[in-house]
């Protein structure tokens, strides 16, 4: 293999600290630095595998935090959204995404500052997880929304992270089979999602020591923050 293959691994090992630290960013990291190299269609047929790895490595590592009843919820929509809108992922807009996640990134925010008092009713996350699911068969920043939705029931920390990660992993393995399918996943594309995949346990191993030092406050502000700037990035046209 290749030396420039391997300097894949680093960038798998950036967006597992990201996305084990935040709850999320760490896609976003790896389509950003890919989609220019390999085309936006090569970058989501590279990055899902890994993707599905390192989000069952997070799960796993905060299984104990999980909200099993959320994820559950946003699972049972997202598993089959995604498939649907994996079929479609040649002809999709983006403007939809946009918006959608606009309203969920403000509702989060408004939840988070104490401004909006009102809980979001459980029932509603399993037709939420189904509009992201489609939504992510066509355009890897649409699993953006999936921090937003769960930061916005008031989970925070490793229960955030796990909770996010869960029906993260049902995202992709939902995105898998249409890819696979559809040709936007292929053979060739396996040892380089395998040594992102690497990179990507070793982040997540990485940030899980990492928390508990940082502390409840510091962990917070970033998990906001890299909320914010992630929307910020899929708004302005980046993903």
């Amino acid at each position: 293999m290749s030396p420039g293959a391997l300097a894949i691994v680093p960038l798998g090992v950036a967006a597992g600290v990201l996305t084990t630290l935040a709850g999320q960013g760490g896609g976003l990291v790896l389509l950003l630095a890919l989609a220019p190299i390999v085309g936006p269609h090569a970058a989501l047929g590279l990055t899902t595998p890994a993707l599905f790895l390192g989000n069952a490595h997070r799960a796993y590592l905060c299984r104990a935090a999980v909200d099993r009843r959320l994820a559950g919820l946003v699972v049972l929509g997202a598993l089959h959204g995604a498939y649907l809108g994996g079929r479609m992922a040649s002809s999709a807009s983006p403007l939809f995404l946009r918006l959608a996640l606009v309203a969920v990134t403000s509702l989060a925010l408004a939840k988070a500052v104490g401004f909006l008092k009102l809980a979001v009713p459980r029932v509603a996350y399993a037709p939420a997880g189904a509009v992201i699911g489609a939504l992510a068969g066509t355009s890897g920043g649409a699993g953006l929304l999936l921090g937003p939705l769960v930061y916005a029931s008031g989970l925070r920390g490793q229960a955030f992270v796990g909770t996010v990660a869960v029906p993260a992993v049902a995202l992709h393995a939902g995105r898998l089979v249409a890819y696979g399918a559809h040709g936007l996943l292929t053979v060739s594309s396996l040892p380089l999602a395998a040594l992102l995949a690497l990179g990507i346990f070793v982040g997540n191993a990485l940030a899980d020591r990492l928390r508990p030092r940082l502390g409840a406050h510091l962990t917070t502000r970033i998990e906001l923050w890299t909320l914010i700037v992630c929307a910020v990035l899929s708004v302005v046209g980046l993903v």
